[in-house]
C-alpha cells in the first residue's frame, strides 16, 4: 500500500474514531486534556479584547456580589465570525480577567475606579457536541482565584453556577453583548473599529 493510501486511511480512522468516541469537537482554540479539562490558552492577551465593565462596592451599597474590573478577550477567529454574522460560531472562547479596583484617584487624571492586582482568571466555550446538555452549548471554567493557586487546566462549572445566570441576561447566546460596544459596533459589519451611532 502507497503511503498516500496508508495516510488517507490513518486519518480517515482517526476522524472515524473521534467522532465515534465523541471527541469530533467544535474548531477552535479550546484544547482539553484526558480528563476533559480545558487548558488555559497562554496566548490570549494576544485575541481581541471586547470590553471591561467595573463593579465597586461604592455603587452597590458597600456590597458589590463581585468587587472587581473585567476585561473580556475573544480568540480571533471568532470575532471574524461575529464581524461576518452576527453570531458566535461553534468553537467560541473567552477569556475573563479579573482585577481589584485599585486606587481611586490617579495623578492628573482625577478621581475614578484604577486597576489594582489580578483577583481571577475565567474562560467560556461553546462547543454544540461537548456541551450539548448545557445552556446555549457554552460551558464555563475558573483557572483562578485569590488564595489558590493558577491551574493550568479547569473542570467546567455547574450550570447553576454561571451559565443560568447568563441564560437569563445576557442579551446575545449567552454573552452580554449589551455591554460590549466593540461586538455591538462589528456585528455584522464585516469591519472593526468605532462606527458613528446613527
Amino acid at each position: 500500500m502507497s503511503f498516500k493510501k496508508r495516510l488517507v486511511k490513518s486519518l480517515t480512522g482517526l476522524v472515524f474514531s473521534a467522532v465515534v468516541s465523541g471527541h469530533a469537537l467544535a474548531a477552535g482554540p479550546a484544547q482539553f486534556n484526558d480528563k476533559g479539562e480545558l487548558l488555559l490558552p497562554q496566548d490570549y492577551r494576544e485575541w481581541v479584547m471586547v470590553g471591561t465593565q467595573v463593579t465597586p462596592n461604592e455603587l452597590n451599597d458597600g456590597n458589590a456580589p463581585f468587587t472587581e474590573i473585567r476585561t473580556v478577550y475573544v480568540d480571533p477567529e471568532s470575532y471574524a465570525h461575529w464581524k461576518k454574522t452576527g453570531e458566535f460560531r461553534d468553537g467560541t472562547m473567552t477569556v475573563k480577567e479579573l482585577i481589584s479596583v485599585g486606587d481611586r484617584k490617579g495623578p492628573g487624571s482625577g478621581n475614578g475606579y484604577f486597576m489594582g492586582d489580578y483577583i481571577g482568571l475565567e474562560a467560556s466555550v461553546k462547543d454544540a457536541k461537548r456541551f450539548a446538555s448545557e445552556p446555549g452549548n457554552w460551558a464555563f471554567y475558573i483557572f483562578y482565584v485569590p488564595g489558590s493557586p493558577l491551574v493550568s487546566a479547569a473542570k467546567n462549572l455547574p450550570t447553576a453556577e454561571c451559565a443560568a445566570c447568563h441564560e437569563a441576561n445576557a442579551k446575545t447566546d449567552l454573552v452580554f453583548t449589551q455591554f460590549y460596544p466593540v461586538l455591538r459596533a462589528a456585528k455584522e459589519t464585516g469591519a472593526s473599529g468605532v462606527i458613528a451611532p446613527k
